[in-house]
């Protein structure tokens, strides 16, 4: 994988653009429960809440598509010299766990929805809980180094290297 010093404009736009889209899903999934029981007992299985759930996923599935080929042409930068191993190791396996997931959860949920799977169902809402905590690890390590290890890591999401 390519090697960069910062990330790029779109990098760091489609990062907070697909945050900002995974917190409307969650405000939106009681709607879509509501609406996957519906379905499942054959009646009535819509609304605003399901919409935007579905259109929210279908969007965070397209924009993390975008955000892989653009970390594919433009790479990543390294993490900051002299860290601990143990940590750069987490924070690696942390990074492939988030893109996974934000990949593997909306198709998940488009298989269930598209095409009735209920395993997919559940597998799509199992995936979201684990996202919540990978995110959650990410955001720990992020404000590590912000705080303790002052590093300026987080700044390689706020402005273009």
């Amino acid at each position: 994988m390519k090697q960069s010093n910062g990330y790029s404009r779109a990098q760091i736009v489609l990062h907070w653009g697909v945050v900002l889209l995974l917190i409307a899903s969650y405000v939106s999934h009681e709607a879509m429960k509501d609406s996957w029981r519906a379905l499942r007992r054959g009646t009535e299985a819509s609304g605003l809440g399901t919409a935007v759930h579905v259109w929210v996923g279908v969007t965070i599935l397209v924009l993390s598509l975008a955000r892989l080929a653009l970390r594919a042409r433009y790479g990543a930068p390294a993490l900051p010299e002299g860290g601990n191993p143990i940590l750069d190791l987490v924070a690696k396996l942390t990074h492939v766990a988030l893109y996974a997931l934000i990949v593997l959860i909306p198709a998940s949920g488009i298989a269930a929805w598209f095409g009735g799977l209920s395993a997919a169902g559940d597998a799509h809402e199992l995936m979201f809980n684990l996202l919540v905590a990978v995110a959650g690890l990410h955001v720990a390590g992020a404000l590590y180094h912000q705080f303790v290890l002052r590093d300026g890591l987080m700044d390689r999401m706020r402005k273009p290297g």
